[in-house]
């Protein structure tokens, strides 16, 4: 690892005030006098979406509201960033206050000025770009730029991201010798105190961002353009709405595509959608008869247009002959934090917290409940373990939904517990999937919009019942909820919160008890 050491580069001592680069703007000119028409985010944005960028600017009312999950992404970011700083300690902090960014440039270059080797947050303005680097060392050759990212690999879209930051520092005479990407290594096992050598991986990207600086200008030139311009850009949806990542315009940008169109179509690939839209072909039943479509997706089609349910009683009995008694209905809640915080434990790894299981001994008789929560503050899987094999004694099948995720979490509890390997096991190997019927199309809704989802499936059989009064409504809410309770201290409010997890997980095991009774109707009437 790298640590900032040597002597100061005089060439950037130049830099402020007074920035020498070509187009940079100086300190001396006075921090009100510093603006910039793009920052590296919304760079970044606009070579995804032209459209995108001239609507965040101009009308910023038009945009999604952020979710609780996105809200969760950011700050996982932003933790993430904070603690890889600590791969060079001692560094000075250059983050705007109150998003004064031009004060951020000037201390940067103070900073500079006085000698320092580490800046975090490290500011720039040149060309009418702002970009801060996460993480700035200063070596022996020169300075090195570290851009931090929670992801477990190197993406091509961070290319462009150090690309834009390259060209912005090196512009305000800054002599950048190395850009890197730093993310996390998701095969690190955590034993003892964080490794943060291990915790995070390193990885040059110089070579791609030099080779990519002859585009960056007339990006930059392009996307200014389109800044400049009174009229929204006049771009349809397409691929780029969520590739590389899903816009926060979608919903005004797409408020033209019906509640139902071909975009619902089950498994049916992001391309071949687009083909349907371009042709003109949005509702369903707007799809030829001679349209390619597998089995499901044509089931699909022709229950829209007939408005009627699709049921293969053939099939659904086969299926519920695997549900012999006594059976068992469990569904599990699981975080997954970014920096592991347990031994035995990896990046972004699915950490069981909880767990709802309803117990049917024979035909005719009342599900017993059986539940468990674990407590925050300490690593839950172990007395998750246990109550799990305390609660699902054999003989009997075990129902979930979605079996591929219950089936890991067991895998991955008995590669870290081994001394549970065996109960663990068993409890795998019972597992049976209720996702099978509806996911390869033995019943069909309209209703379901093409997926399968539990969500969805649970209020079309059994439209009593509704998550829709639930405080905690999906998985993502549950896992942040219980998130939550790791740092909330007001007694009441973690009982509220842990009443609302319990509500939850409930609803999503006693559903699939009600869905089996359906079907069970179904076959039989």
């Amino acid at each position: 690892m790298k640590k900032g050491e040597g002597e100061i580069d005089t060439e950037a001592l130049s830099f402020f005030p007074g920035l020498m680069g070509e187009g940079a703007q100086s300190a001396g000119e006075g921090t009100k006098s510093m603006k910039h028409t793009l920052s590296k985010s919304t760079f970044l944005r606009g070579l995804q979406c032209r459209k995108s960028l001239w609507l965040n600017r101009y009308r910023p009312e038009l945009r999604d509201e952020l979710s609780a999950e996105q809200e969760a992404i950011f700050q996982r970011g932003h933790d993430v960033g904070r603690l890889a700083q600590d791969l060079f300690p001692g560094g000075k902090n250059a983050s705007p206050i109150n998003k004064d960014y031009a004060g951020s440039v000037t201390r940067t270059g103070e900073f500079i000025k006085k000698g320092a080797t580490v800046i975090y947050e490290a500011a720039f303005m040149y060309d009418g770009i702002l970009c801060l680097a996460d993480i700035l060392v200063k070596s022996r050759e020169g300075w090195e730029l570290y851009e931090v990212k929670s992801s477990t690999g190197l993406k091509d879209v961070y290319l462009p991201d150090a690309a834009v930051q390259y060209h912005v520092i090196t512009g305000a005479g800054i002599r950048l010798v190395d850009a890197s990407i730093v993310f996390l290594n998701n095969q690190y096992v955590r034993q003892g105190d964080l490794d943060l050598n291990q915790l995070f991986t390193i990885e040059s990207v110089l070579d791609q961002v030099i080779g990519m600086q002859d585009d960056i200008g007339a990006q930059v030139d392009e996307l200014k353009k389109i800044l400049s311009r009174k009229k929204v850009p006049d771009i349809d949806i397409g691929p780029h709405c969520s590739d590389p990542y899903d816009c926060d315009f979608m919903g005004h940008c797409w408020a033209h595509v019906p509640e139902t169109s071909v975009f619902d179509l089950n498994r049916l690939t992001t391309d071949k959608k687009f083909e349907l839209y371009n042709s003109g072909i949005v509702k369903l039943e707007d799809i030829p008869g001679d349209y390619p479509l597998n089995n499901r997706q044509q089931i699909q089609v022709d229950s829209y247009k007939s408005g009627k349910v699709h049921i293969d009683k053939e099939e659904i009995a086969r299926f519920l002959e695997s549900i012999t008694y006594p059976h068992y209905y469990i569904d599990f809640e699981t975080f997954m934090p970014a920096v592991p915080l347990f031994d035995n434990a990896r990046p972004y790894q699915q950490i069981p917290f909880q767990f709802c299981v309803y117990y049917r001994g024979s035909e005719g008789s009342e599900p017993q409940l059986r539940e468990f929560l674990a407590e925050a503050g300490s690593d839950p899987r172990e007395t998750f373990i246990r109550a799990l094999i305390e609660a699902t004694p054999a003989p009997g099948p075990i129902v979930v939904y979605n079996k591929a995720f219950e089936a890991t979490r067991i895998a991955e509890l008995a590669r870290d517990f081994p001394k549970y390997e065996a109960e663990l096991t068993d409890r795998q190997e019972r597992l049976v999937d209720l996702l099978e019927p509806f996911a390869k199309g033995y019943y069909y809704d309209p209703s379901m919009g093409g997926s399968a989802s539990i969500k969805v499936v649970l209020p079309a059989l059994v439209p009593e019942l509704s998550y829709d009064g639930l405080a905690i409504g999906e998985g993502g809410m549950a896992m942040q909820a219980y998130e939550h309770l790791w740092v909330k201290k007001d007694e009441e409010r973690v009982k509220e919160i842990r009443q609302q997890l319990l509500e939850y997980c409930k609803m999503d095991t006693w559903g699939m008890v009600r869905i089996v009774e359906e079907l069970g109707k179904i076959v039989c009437s």
